[in-house]
Formats: C-alpha cells, sequence, structure tokens
C-alpha cells in the first residue's frame, strides 16, 4: 500500500525539519552520533542542493568495554521533534547518560606530569574495575622502584609463605656442653628491652627454655648458626654503605637480633658488619640471667650446627602482622627478611640472585605477567632493580580488590594526609586527595616513587605508579603528590594525551 501523497514543502522547510531531526536524534542517542562523527548531508531537490548539518566534538580515546554502533533501524524510525520557532546554534557539551556507555575519557593530567620536579617522569593509571590502562607516559618501561619494592615483595610473601606463616628461631643441644642457636631470618628477635616490633619473641624466652632443659648441666660453647641462607650475599654492592652506617639497613644474614639495631626502640638506628656475632653475645647473656650454669663465660662460634636435638623454639608473629609492621613504615630489615625466607620456602637457595626468579613465579599467580621485572632485593634501595609503572598498577589491581590474601597488603598501605609514610603528604591544593589515596612510598638517591590505588573523586576506583627519576627529593615529592592528586581528580574520564 502507498504512503499518502501531500503537498510538497519548500527547499527552507525541508532543510529546517532535516536538521531538527538531527538534532533530535543526538539528544536522544548522544554516543552513537558522536563516535560516529556526526555529519549529515541532506540532498535537496533536484537541482542537487546539498544542506550539512554537522556536530564537532574532541576526538577522545575509545570507551572501555564499549562497543559503539551507528543509529540503528528503530532510531531512524523515530519521529523528529517539532522544529522550534529559533533554531539556536549555541554549542553545548554532550551529557553523559549514567545509564550508557562509558563516559567519553578528555581529562588529562599533562601539565602536573610534565613539571620538572618529576626529572625524568613515568606514569601508569589503570581502571581497577575494568583493567583499562587509562593513561601511561613511559609507564611500559622498567626502571628502578625505591620502596614501591615492598610492594611486590610482600605480594611475593603472601604467595610463597601465607599470611599465616611464623618464622622460627631455635636452640639444638650438641654435645659436651655445646648449644646453638639457630636463625632461620626472624628479624623481629628481641633482646627483651625496647623494640621497633611490639610481640616480637625474645632471647629470654628462649634461654627459659634452654634452662629448663638442661636443669644444673652447664653450658661451655655457643654456637651460632645463620646458614639458612649464605651470607656471603649479606650486602648488596649497589647499596650505599650510608644505609648501615645511619641505620636503614642491616646486612642479610638469617640470624641477627633486633634487626642489628644499636638502638633496638629506634627504627633509624646504625647497623653493625656483624649481626650474628652481636646475637651469639646477646644470648648469652639471655642464659646467664637465666641460670644456665656456665653461659656467662661460654665462648662463642660461628658455625652450622651439628644436630638435630631441638630444646627450645620461639617463632614470630605472622607475616600478616609482620607486612602490618613492614609497609606502612617501610621498614628495610624485615623487606629483605621476607624476600629471602621466601626464596627458601619456594625450593630456591634464599640468595639475592634468586630473587627475580622466585618473584617471577609468585607474582604470576595473581593474574599479572612479571616478564620484564629484574629483583636484586627486597626493599627496593638497589637502583639495578627494573620493574615498569605498568606492571605496578597492575599488580594494584588484585591489591584493592584483596584477591587471594592481598587485602593483607591494600590494608596496610598508608593512607594520603593521614597514615604511615603519607602522613605529612598531600598538603595545600593537593590536600583534595587526603584520605583517598592508599599507597607504598619509595625514595632512594636515584628515584622518588608512589604506587596503590585511589578511589577518584568521580567514584572510579584506580590503581597507579609514578617515577621521578633523577630529581631531587624536595622537588619530587609535592611534584608526586600533585600528579597523583591531578589524577583523584579526572577519576575515570583520565586519558593519555
Amino acid at each position: 500500500m502507498s504512503e499518502p501523497q501531500h503537498s510538497r514543502p519548500t527547499l527552507a522547510e525541508r532543510a529546517r525539519h532535516a536538521v531538527t531531526a538531527v538534532r533530535g536524534s543526538v539528544a536522544r542517542r548522544p554516543v552513537p552520533w558522536i563516535a560516529g562523527g556526526l555529519a549529515g548531508v541532506l540532498v535537496l531537490g533536484s537541482g542537487g542542493a546539498v544542506a550539512v548539518a554537522a556536530a564537532t566534538v574532541p576526538d577522545p580515546a575509545p570507551p572501555a568495554r564499549t562497543t559503539v554502533a551507528a543509529p540503528s533501524a528503530s532510531a531512524s524510525r523515530t519521529p523528529a521533534a517539532k522544529p522550534s520557532a529559533t533554531p539556536t546554534a549555541t554549542a553545548r557539551a554532550v551529557p553523559d547518560d549514567p545509564a550508557g556507555p562509558t563516559a567519553l575519557r578528555t581529562c588529562t593530567i599533562d601539565q602536573a606530569a610534565g613539571a620538572a620536579g618529576l626529572g625524568s617522569f613515568e606514569g601508569a593509571v589503570v581502571n581497577a574495575e575494568t583493567g583499562e590502562v587509562l593513561y601511561s607516559h613511559a609507564g611500559d618501561q622498567p626502571k628502578q622502584t625505591g620502596s614501591v619494592m615492598k610492594t611486590l615483595t610482600t605480594a611475593t610473601a603472601l604467595a610463597d609463605l601465607g599470611g599465616s606463616y611464623r618464622i622460627p628461631t631455635t636452640v639444638t643441644k650438641e654435645a659436651d656442653g655445646t648449644i646453638a642457636l639457630v636463625g632461620h631470618g626472624d628479624a623481629t628477635l628481641s633482646a627483651g628491652g625496647a623494640t621497633v616490633y611490639p610481640g616480637a619473641p625474645t632471647l629470654g624466652q628462649l634461654a627459659q627454655q634452654v634452662k629448663a632443659k638442661l636443669g644444673n648441666s652447664p653450658v661451655t660453647t655457643i654456637v651460632t648458626d645463620d646458614t639458612y641462607w649464605s651470607d656471603a650475599d649479606a650486602w648488596d654492592p649497589t647499596w650505599p654503605v650510608s644505609e648501615r652506617t645511619i641505620g636503614y639497613q642491616p646486612e642479610v644474614t638469617a640470624l641477627m637480633v633486633d634487626g642489628d639495631r644499636a638502638n633496638p626502640g629506634a627504627a633509624t638506628s646504625p647497623r653493625s658488619t656483624d649481626p650474628v656475632g652481636r646475637a651469639g653475645a646477646a644470648f648469652r647473656t639471655a642464659l646467664a640471667n637465666a641460670g644456665v650454669v656456665g653461659a656467662a663465660n661460654a665462648q662463642i662460634v660461628k658455625r652450622a650446627t651439628t644436630s638435630s636435638d631441638t630444646i627450645a623454639t620461639v617463632s614470630s608473629q605472622p607475616v600478616s602482622t609482620l607486612i602490618g609492621q613492614m609497609i606502612p613504615n617501610s621498614d628495610n630489615t624485615l623487606a629483605e627478611m621476607l624476600a629471602r625466607i621466601s626464596s627458601k620456602e619456594s625450593g630456591s637457595d634464599g640468595s639475592a640472585a634468586s630473587l627475580t626468579g622466585v618473584y617471577r613465579a609468585a607474582l604470576k599467580t595473581y593474574g599479572v605477567d612479571p616478564s620484564g621485572i629484574v629483583i636484586k632485593d627486597g626493599s627496593g634501595e638497589s637502583a639495578a632493580n627494573a620493574v615498569s609503572p605498568e606492571f605496578v598498577a597492575k599488580l594494584m589491581v588484585p591489591v584493592q580488590a584483596g584477591a587471594k590474601g592481598l587485602g593483607t597488603l591494600s590494608n596496610a598501605l598508608p593512607v594520603a594526609g593521614v597514615s604511615g609514610t603519607l602522613s605529612s603528604r598531600f598538603t595545600g591544593a593537593n590536600a583534595v586527595a587526603r584520605g583517598k589515596v592508599h599507597a607504598k612510598t619509595g625514595w632512594i638517591d636515584s628515584a622518588n616513587t608512589l604506587g596503590g590505588w585511589m578511589d577518584a573523586a568521580d567514584g572510579t576506583r584506580l590503581t597507579f605508579a609514578f617515577y621521578a627519576i633523577g630529581s631531587s627529593r624536595a622537588a619530587a615529592l609535592p611534584a608526586l603528590d600533585a600528579v597523583t592528586a591531578a589524577t583523584y581528580s579526572c577519576g575515570g574520564k583520565l586519558t593519555s594525551s
């Protein structure tokens, strides 16, 4: 059946109706028209007169997880809106459709990311819900991480040890009045006074057990055994010696007391060149205080024990607790111990050289690709470590979700302006992100870094990592805070320029 015939409209009337129909369609279905780059060409009259109705919008990156189709047949059949008496040409922003596809990503952090204080800048931001990389500036380039490395160390320890694992320290009985103090990497083992590790086991507890076993039998020799891993690589040659003399890092031996601190109650305290010898001397004092006969004059010998006859045992607090002590204050000692113990318990030899393979195998279990990472230590102090910002940002996706026990790490991360190493950060204009950014800080001579997750201003959960390479700490910290705060403000609309 043919359509009813009507009187023929004028050329001007047809042009106005066509433009109005296009505007109505755009208003009702903005995303398909924008994504298609709206350009309606209307052929009017037999003479080929042409009227072009076009809408110009920025050309954004493709929205996440959205397939944009051309207008459907049903859309083309929708009646055009009644034309207004006075059409307007005023440009208007197309509103976001909260029930429709992902909002256009049009927000940049280029100005903040270009700050001189960031030095040679690398960064990456990921949408935690979709896994999409929203922003990357050299983000795939592996570089030194600083203490952001401790997030990888934590994830590795949780994979290889589990949050409930406790680190033992034992005493064995040999012959002829000889006993051996055997370390398995618990740097929290305490002499019993002040300690930066509340709840740590003590030498006094071991000594009391030894006294109960030996009774009045004398002790003439105390063996100190740190052979759980070799101490041949106890100090990485890329670490500045000042890290030990000032007191940020001890030599990495499997036996030590109070993290080998000269002042056990101070987080930053000079360390020695003989942690094992210090531990032996402190144990001898504890034995004498416990009343063990002959202990006060016993000689101390460093070697592997020859006996498996265990007469005393103490254990560290669970790994989950140690992580809570390590991450907020960026404790290098615990990081190195957890790295070496993870190596041993996963079947490797506990050496620094084993760490790249150990970390790659563990981190792969979280669904990330660690093939490009290079691990020289557990703390991140070495400038020879190489991990890209994109890898850190992608690892933070399961971290923020608490997957496979990683909630332990997420909960331990410092919070901007609130806790840990971020408690005094994010001031001035950057205070907008206070309480919203959960991240690990990093600082070595050649780099300052920040990596974690945030709930952005628009409610989008983002993960990120930013590296400031080669700039001074004084310049880098506020610049890192500023680029992070800019990311917070952009939220899910963030795009790489």
